[in-house]
């Protein structure tokens, strides 16, 4: 990333994604022209429509860069732990909150529904990151003889505690109401609460 002023031979396209996440990084929003993108790039104002029909498009190649990494961390975390743990389960939700929380300047472009990457994505429980999450919480069902659980709707409402937190605590709302607040730990007690709950009335 720190070498977005030159590009190798046919990787013109790779090197365009990298500058628009510079520029996104550097000033917290996806408002960036085509000719800002190539500049950085090191190339002519036309060159990036060469792989890019017009903005729109970059930044939907840029929304695939963020959830190939969000996969990536995912998968990386499940590996960590023994498989069908709670630990496994509340160590997912820690790493989808700092995942979050790392690149705050992506929030509009990949979450709000008018985001104009939004229409270049699939739905989020499409992804490999998520289908990774909810086959984590498959094998924690299955530990628990849970045979009556569904572990998509139970990785549903672990996630939207996740990503709920995240945003309270991206936008400042969280720490209005608990100072400080730790949206880790509290997604910790929260979950684990939840957890408890799915085990007891089962």
């Amino acid at each position: 990333m720190s070498n977005c002023n030159s590009y190798h031979h046919g990787d013109l396209r790779n090197a365009l994604i990298i500058a628009a996440v510079k520029l996104i990084q550097e000033s917290g929003s996806s408002d960036f022209s085509m000719s800002e993108a190539a500049k950085l790039a090191g190339v002519s104002a036309a060159a990036p429509y060469r792989h890019f029909a017009d903005r729109k498009a970059l930044l939907s190649a840029v929304a695939e860069l963020y959830f190939i990494g969000l996969a990536e961390a995912v998968q990386s975390t499940r590996d960590a732990y023994p498989s069908g743990s709670r630990e496994s389960v509340l160590a997912l939700g820690h790493c989808y909150v700092r995942y979050l929380s790392e690149r705050p300047a992506f929030y509009n472009l990949i979450w709000n529904q008018g985001g104009e990457a939004s229409q270049g994505r699939r739905d989020v429980e499409q992804r490999p990151g998520f289908l990774s999450f909810v086959g984590a919480v498959g094998d924690w069902c299955r530990q628990r003889e849970l045979n009556d659980c569904d572990p998509l709707e139970l990785a549903v409402k672990l996630w939207s505690m996740a990503h709920g937190l995240s945003v309270l605590k991206m936008n400042g709302q969280l720490d209005s109401y608990i100072p400080d607040a730790d949206a880790q730990a509290l997604l910790s007690s929260s979950a684990g609460a939840f957890l408890d709950g799915v085990e007891a009335t089962r």
